[in-house]
């Protein structure tokens, strides 16, 4: 039997699974495209060709899929907002900690919940626990979605070449849960996650294992408000001091619940958008669809 924790998260287990997003990948290869020409503004013409797709099919495919043109959305890309992202970076901070995070950002502390594991269930590495989980679709691509009975407790992202190590990754994170595939039930939630027509009145529930110092490091990515940048430093600053921004990366390269815990919203202080664990691409892409909204 669910738990109300899991099943409010989930709200129509009935609900057909979705198909596979089957633009992302010419949507990631032009805004990766995008990200090391935008200073040439390349033309529809152009970008359509990198996407494999015809420009008035790729128009229309673009704005359907981001919101916004693909002119607009290059505008959203350059290393120059960035950079002037990450000038605000410490007010931005200071003032989701100041303000309690009651900004308007739609996966900050106030519609993320994340509990994590007691001492004990942490050192059973999750034993006797029961997981659901399934390999579904997201507009980033196919991702893997797992939960306990207590919310969300992995999302990772997989490409075909390496769907297997994505699914031995979260494996060997819970080596002592029973893991039940349940597909049809992870697209449920997969739909209030990343669909704005069906997310849930209530906050998302996450489940979280991780040492004392990943769950602070978590816990500060949190408070990023969507659409916002923070640079290693920063964080590291607000948690403890700057000169862990080193210890930060680490732990914010091992977070385990990607989009939801927004790893993607941390990049260096040059303004350089890498160092994604899912992949640079889909950073980006991310970044300009929170950006663009």
């Amino acid at each position: 039997m669910q738990s109300a924790a899991l099943r409010q998260i989930e709200p129509d287990s009935t609900e057909q699974v979705v198909s596979p997003h089957p633009h992302f990948g010419a949507i990631s290869r032009a805004i990766d495209y995008l990200t090391d020409h935008y200073v040439e503004q390349p033309s529809l013409e152009r970008l359509a060709a990198v996407a494999g797709m015809a420009p008035h099919h790729f128009q229309r495919v673009f704005t359907r899929w981001a919101g916004v043109s693909p002119k607009r959305y290059c505008q959203h890309l350059t290393l120059e907002r960035a950079k002037q992202s990450l000038e605000q970076d410490a007010p931005v901070l200071e003032a989701a900690w100041d303000a309690g995070l009651s900004g308007g950002g739609r996966l900050h502390d106030l519609f993320v919940v994340a509990e994590a594991m007691t001492p004990g269930d942490y050192k059973q590495r999750g034993a006797n626990m029961t997981i659901r989980y399934g390999m579904v679709a997201s507009p980033f691509g196919t991702c893997l979605l797992a939960a306990t009975d207590l919310g969300i407790c992995w999302l990772g992202f997989a490409d075909p070449a390496n769907e297997t190590s994505v699914f031995d990754q979260f494996k060997a994170a819970w080596p002592f849960s029973r893991l039940v595939e349940d597909t049809a039930a992870m697209a449920s939630i997969a739909k209030s996650l990343f669909d704005p027509l069906h997310r849930p009145s209530g906050p998302i529930a996450l489940h979280i294992k991780g040492t004392n110092w990943q769950l602070k490091v978590w816990r500060a990515l949190l408070q990023i408000p969507e659409g916002r940048l923070a640079s290693y430093q920063s964080i590291a600053s607000h948690v403890c001091s700057s000169r862990a921004a080193r210890a930060v990366g680490q732990a914010v390269g091992a977070n385990p619940i990607a989009y939801l815990i927004p790893c993607h919203r941390v990049i260096r202080a040059t303004g350089d958008i890498t160092n994604y664990r899912w992949g640079a691409p889909r950073k980006r892409a991310i970044l300009a669809l929170e950006a663009s909204n």
